[in-house]
């Protein structure tokens, strides 16, 4: 069941929806049907404990362990 964002035409809500075989989505402010597919981002991120911006993680150089030496250099490899 993939999960969709849309943004309603009509009140400018913004909301995800979990898709559900035989069933469409409505805007759950205002009911309304005229719905736009927004792009959806996947983003890891969280607050440091000293600053209100949010931090992302960036994977490593081979993007499994993130060992400097670069791809294989690890044991994981």
């Amino acid at each position: 069941m993939p999960l969709y964002e849309y943004r309603c035409a009509g009140c400018g809500e913004r909301f995800e929806y979990l898709t559900r075989e035989g069933q469409s989505p409505s805007c759950p402010a205002c009911s309304g049907r005229e719905l736009e597919k927004q792009l959806s981002v996947f983003a890891v991120g969280g607050y440091g404990s000293s600053s209100k911006e949010p931090t992302f993680a960036t994977p490593g150089p081979c993007g499994a362990c993130g060992h400097p030496g670069g791809p294989g250099s690890c044991s994981m490899n």
